[in-house]
């Protein structure tokens, strides 16, 4: 009798473990989400396509992990939120920051890129303090290259994208003495820049660089190129917490393109430099 209750015992308790190795995810299909609208790392093609360093990225991860990937846009202030209520398994170009980390989970970087300011080529502000130098905002150094820069742009009007580590950083490191105005995007942010509603853009170097290019002399990068602290320089894919299948299978293949060189490959065609992860 003992027995029997034991064994009926040993089932009740093994059967919820049991349960759960054989609920476990495997992962065949995943729907991927992105702005669309930040270059080099993503844009639209006027025929709807989707282009850009994250989508290389992404289509090189989906064939080597045996994924079938359904990519789209979505304005990028919701596409979290849309990955936490499972529209998303997937959301490209997202950084890792403190506050994301309390609502999702990220897999390794594919890219690691600081922070500088875009300014008009004819501003008073293009050549800001410390203009090309590379900080950690953690370090002494970094610490006093902030402080002249608060001193500099002191008055002036900044402009960052919603929902991004550089509009906090604006805010937090500048908001005191200067204007720190909020947009929609990058590119909306861009567009009041290069009519002259802001001084400066507070972005990504590689889309600063980018936009400046493509700009023909008209903007131009200023500033230091800042790492560290609450920004989010590190360019990851972003998961639903509580999902190890997928964020193996994700790490897995960004790891055998960093190993073999897929990921340098793919920075130096986009970003015409080699800011993959270095071992």
């Amino acid at each position: 009798m003992k027995t029997k209750a034991f064994a009926t015992a040993l089932v009740l308790l093994v059967a919820p473990l049991l349960s759960g190795v054989a609920q476990a995810k495997e992962w065949k299909t995943v729907n991927v989400g992105v702005e669309g609208a930040f270059p080099p790392f993503n844009s639209t093609k006027a025929n709807g396509e989707l282009v850009g360093l994250d989508l290389d990225v992404m289509k090189e991860v989906c064939k080597r992990a045996k994924l079938e990937c359904n990519i789209s846009a979505q304005d990028w202030d919701s596409l979290t939120p849309s990955l936490v209520a499972g529209k998303f398994d997937i959301m490209l170009t997202a950084g890792p920051t403190e506050e994301r980390r309390k609502v999702i989970d990220f897999t390794n970087p594919y890219v690691i890129t600081p922070n500088t300011f875009l300014v008009a080529s004819d501003s008073p502000l293009v050549n800001l303090p410390h203009t090309g130098k590379v900080y950690s905002v953690d370090s002494d150094e970094g610490k006093k290259a902030v402080a002249e820069l608060k001193e500099a742009l002191k008055g002036k009007t900044l402009g960052a994208a919603l929902s991004t580590s550089q509009l906090k950083f604006a805010e937090n490191e500048f908001g005191e003495d200067s204007e720190v105005r909020t947009y929609k995007s990058a590119e909306q942010s861009l567009l009041d820049l290069t009519n002259g509603r802001i001084d400066a853009q507070f972005d990504n170097l590689i889309f600063a660089t980018d936009r400046s290019k493509a700009s023909g002399g008209r903007l131009q990068p200023s500033g230091p190129h800042l790492l560290g602290g609450i920004m989010a320089t590190s360019t990851t894919f972003g998961i639903r917490k509580d999902e190890p299948e997928l964020k193996a299978i994700l790490n897995e293949a960004l790891d055998s393109m960093q190993k073999d060189g897929t990921l340098s490959k793919i920075s130096e065609e986009w970003f015409l430099m080699d800011l993959s992860p270095k071992q």
